[in-house]
């Protein structure tokens, strides 16, 4: 139900004009009602109805109908006149940058005003914009209503379903230039990647410094006691050292410090890799394997096979996005 904010229409500073509004719109419904009902009466037939089973009716309104233009002109000069007003306002306050924008602007105002049957139906744009300026200063909300929300469902519904045709009608086109061997892939790898090598290499040796960081300099104790740990159980599941121990004397030393030593080794090369990933050390590292997978243009990087495989791999991607549009999100409100 459609509730009037008494509270914000009282503090409004323009309350003269919203109960200008008020009223202009109670004479637009009344005149748009007007104009309905006399175009159903200029049907023979429905006078014919009204002669027979209310010819009271008939008889008041039969002198109204045949003089319909009069009474309409009584509503248009009211309008003209509230239009003239908000003009001459508008001028006055510098609502526009120049005065003679105003007519440009609410031209429906004075178009609907010409009394002319296909014309006099543009005053629901004027019902229209007072609501919506009613609703900007929050003295109505009709986002609340049934109506409202009735017509954005079913609005939502149809967008939803009109961008998600063409959006699947798109991806089917890429689909198809794809696989008639678009050098789509070339172009978007040579035009838009290579050139960006440099800012690729940088953005990826920030992000794999901050992952290091953030990962394993606060666990590095954890870290190395674990790989020592898992070398150490695998130098004594390995065949070859276990048979060390039974060397007389010192067999068993030499064992021992073969484990020592291997699982140090291990835990020292991977700190350091990861302290190096850790810093700014990492860019050239980084750097090569961007120039891998981005090398110079017109550098043979993958046969027939490898090319058929990234297409598919494309094409798979594609049609997981198609299958995603295809989702109605739009059903999972109903009830």
């Amino acid at each position: 139900m459609l509730r009037i904010n008494r509270e914000n229409l009282r503090s409004s500073h323009q309350m003269i004009w919203l109960l200008i509004d008020f009223m202009m719109l109670g004479l637009l419904i009344i005149n748009l009602a007007f104009i309905i009902w006399d175009s159903i009466y200029n049907f023979v037939a429905i006078q014919n109805l009204l002669e027979q089973h209310l010819p009271a009716v008939n008889s008041v309104y039969r002198p109204v109908h045949e003089n319909f233009i009069f009474y309409d002109l009584v509503f248009v000069s009211i309008f003209l006149t509230e239009f003239f007003l908000r003009w001459g306002y508008s001028v006055k306050a510098n609502v526009y940058d120049r005065w003679y924008f105003y007519p440009f602007i609410h031209w429906y105002d004075l178009v609907g005003c010409i009394p002319v049957g296909s014309l006099r139906f543009l005053r629901v744009l004027r019902i229209i914009s007072i609501i919506y300026r009613l609703h900007q200063y929050k003295i109505i909300d009709f986002t609340s209503t049934r109506l409202y929300r009735f017509v954005m469902f079913y609005y939502d519904a149809f967008m939803e379903e009109l961008s998600d045709r063409i959006v699947l009608k798109v991806l089917s086109g890429l689909q198809d230039e794809v696989k008639r061997g678009s050098p789509l892939l070339e172009k978007i790898q040579q035009d838009i990647l290579y050139p960006r090598r440099g800012m690729l290499s940088d953005w990826l040796s920030e992000r794999v410094a901050q992952a290091a960081q953030q990962g394993y300099v606060p666990n590095r104790g954890a870290l190395r006691a674990y790989l020592e740990n898992r070398v150490d159980h695998a130098l004594k599941q390995n065949l070859e050292l276990s048979r060390l121990k039974y060397l007389p004397v010192v067999g068993p030393t030499i064992q021992d410090t073969l484990e020592n030593a291997v699982g140090d080794i291990v835990a020292n090369v991977i700190h350091q890799i990861l302290e190096d990933l850790a810093s700014s050390t990492n860019h050239a590292f980084i750097e090569d394997i961007v120039n891998v997978f981005l090398p110079e243009p017109g550098e043979e990087v993958a046969d027939d096979a490898e090319t058929q495989a990234l297409i598919n791999l494309t094409l798979e991607v594609i049609d997981a996005v198609k299958d995603q549009v295809r989702v109605k999100r739009w059903r999972e409100a109903l009830p």
